[in-house]
């Protein structure tokens, strides 16, 4: 039984028999929950509802694969593009060779992502299956070697704190549900129902450097005036930061403003020496 199921069984248990919930000790506790955790739900707090039912908590740290290739993608693209253009408009007031280099860097820095992205997630990928074919390998060898892996996985088990026969008794039953999936989880911290996966990666990461790059370059494609075209480079790019950063935080859990000023100040600090760099150099 789930900890959520039996929180709720023993709550509604002390309901019917008309008790309050009580400390460990047997005295007469607070409530659980406070009355509010529930007004809070979508915010990830846990409680119970006035009727009873569980609300569970929301972990944000299930979401950081994603997290990481789509708004740190968009971010990357738009304040890459963003000081590339800002960088050029620094040097030339050619309005053809400002588009020509964001187009350019879209191109350049989605396909570069993509390549560097299904690299490394290919290179995980491989790691985990090669750690994986040790298990079964091992699995394959005999009594004696099987028997020396249970003993590791209940290890492993006493270590977070159980007991050495309740230590076995879980081992032993996940050995026979699937030893493979066991030791892959325990031993090697490799969920099976999150392995790595390339081609996802690889196109995530394009798609999202694409929409972050395609900010600066479609506000100032059709702008004639050149310290305009610059300006609203800036500007644009100042707010989707601002953006980007703030909706980073709130899938985060994090501190929406902390998060858009921290992406802010580091995007406009890249965007402002690069424009110092093409003014300097002249390109």
């Amino acid at each position: 039984m789930s900890t959520a199921a039996a929180r709720r069984r023993s709550m509604e248990g002390r309901r019917a028999a008309g008790s309050q919930p009580t400390s460990r000790e047997g005295s007469l506790a607070e409530p659980l929950f406070a009355p509010g955790a529930v007004e809070a739900e979508e915010g990830g707090v846990e409680g119970v509802r006035a009727d009873g039912t569980f609300v569970s908590k929301q972990h944000y740290s299930q979401r950081a694969q994603w997290l990481r290739a789509g708004v740190l993608g968009a971010n990357d693209g738009l304040v890459s593009v963003a000081s590339l253009m800002m960088g050029v408009g620094g040097g030339s007031d050619d309005p053809k060779t400002l588009v020509l280099s964001g187009v350019a860097g879209l191109v350049g820095g989605a396909l570069s992502m993509a390549a560097g992205e299904y690299i490394s997630v290919y290179s995980q990928k491989d790691s985990q299956d090669a750690d994986i074919a040790k298990e079964r390998a091992a699995q394959r060898v005999g009594p004696q070697m099987r028997q020396y892996e249970l003993d590791e996985l209940t290890s492993i088990y006493e270590e977070r704190g159980l007991p050495r026969d309740l230590a076995k008794q879980v081992a032993t039953h996940l050995t026979k549900n699937d030893v493979i999936e066991a030791h892959a989880r325990d031993e090697l911290g490799i969920d099976f129902d999150d392995l790595a996966n390339p081609w996802l990666a690889c196109i995530t990461s394009a798609i999202s450097f694409s929409i972050g790059a395609a900010i600066p370059l479609l506000s100032s494609a059709f702008i004639s005036d050149h310290m305009t075209r610059l300006v609203v480079v800036l500007s644009s790019s100042t707010a989707a930061l601002a953006a980007f950063g703030a909706i980073g935080a709130v899938l985060g859990g994090a501190s929406v403003l902390r998060g858009a000023v921290r992406v802010v100040i580091g995007g406009f600090l890249a965007m402002v020496v690069t424009y110092g760099v093409g003014r300097l150099f002249g390109v």
